[in-house]
């Protein structure tokens, strides 16, 4: 399906893509039912998954993974089968409205392409419908605790994937949340612990670090080559110094603070690590 083609589809059925994004931990899962809500959107799709209202329809969970990699690619809906189950649950159902959750713009834009959707026309951030206290929060559970959360009822996260459920709970909003729309709604949601982050604090060496940035950089970008990857160890995080190959002629779609947020937050979500800084080094090369 080419892009004209595919844009007359979706303009056809009256489909729009929205987006919400923010760092890993940040409490999007958490919070994307009040963005559907409040903008009356039927589907949301979440690492890997396609949800419509408290049901798994379509796709399956990152946080099902065992490692780093395969979550990234399972977020990303980068294996055939499981980007055709998907797509075809998209064309069956009945909506008109699409929330697609990342944590950068660059990979909403990605999932939506790899879906053959288009590009959501408005982007939400976590920053726009959480207070910064409440962001701290999430942080500090995501990076102390490695839980997680999956916007449907615990019953149906049990079905399909029972080793990874942690807990479930009932979040209601009063007057005083930011989101004054929501006020006396209540939402079941589900907490669960993802393999990947099971095993405790994580230590990774630099060549694990670095075959994990490579493969970030290569879903981001492929012309820009990874030369080599130092590592610091620090009370708040590894610090990281990435020295890339660019071609000289090559113009990298976005900036480097996009860039450097891009591979902290890819880390940090599937590598189960906590990210304190990324420094960026560029060698052009003909």
């Amino acid at each position: 399906m080419n892009r004209i083609f595919r844009y007359a589809f979706w303009k056809l059925k009256g489909v729009k893509v929205f987006a919400l994004v923010g760092r890993s931990g940040t409490g999007k899962s958490f919070r994307s039912k009040l963005v559907a809500e409040k903008h009356n959107i039927e589907l949301i799709i979440d690492d890997g998954l396609l949800i419509r209202g408290d049901r798994i329809i379509a796709g399956r969970s990152a946080k099902r993974e065992q490692n780093f990699l395969t979550a990234v690619r399972t977020a990303l809906f980068d294996e055939d089968d499981h980007q055709r189950e998907t797509m075809t649950a998209l064309q069956n159902e009945k909506y008109h409205r699409l929330l697609i959750i990342g944590t950068s713009e660059k990979m909403v834009h990605k999932i939506a392409a790899r879906l053959k959707l288009p590009e959501p026309e408005r982007i939400f951030r976590i920053e726009d419908i959480a207070s910064k206290e409440e962001i701290e929060m999430a942080m500090r559970i995501r990076f102390s605790e490695g839980k997680h959360v999956i916007p449907v009822p615990s019953i149906e996260i049990t079905r399909n994937y029972p080793q990874i459920v942690y807990d479930s709970m009932r979040v209601f909003f009063k007057n005083k949340s930011k989101l004054p729309w929501m006020k006396n709604q209540v939402f079941e949601k589900t907490i669960v612990r993802p393999e990947f982050s099971k095993y405790g604090k994580i230590t990774m060496s630099e060549a694990a670090l670095t075959q994990m940035v490579i493969h970030c950089l290569d879903e981001f970008d492929n012309m820009i080559k990874v030369k080599k990857v130092a590592m610091k160890v620090e009370p708040e995080g590894y610090n990281l110094t990435v020295k890339l190959r660019v071609p000289i002629k090559h113009q990298i779609s976005t900036t480097l603070a996009e860039l450097q947020e891009y591979i902290a937050d890819s880390l940090e979500k599937y590598g189960g690590i906590f990210v304190a800084g990324v420094n960026i080094e560029i060698e052009e090369w003909a």
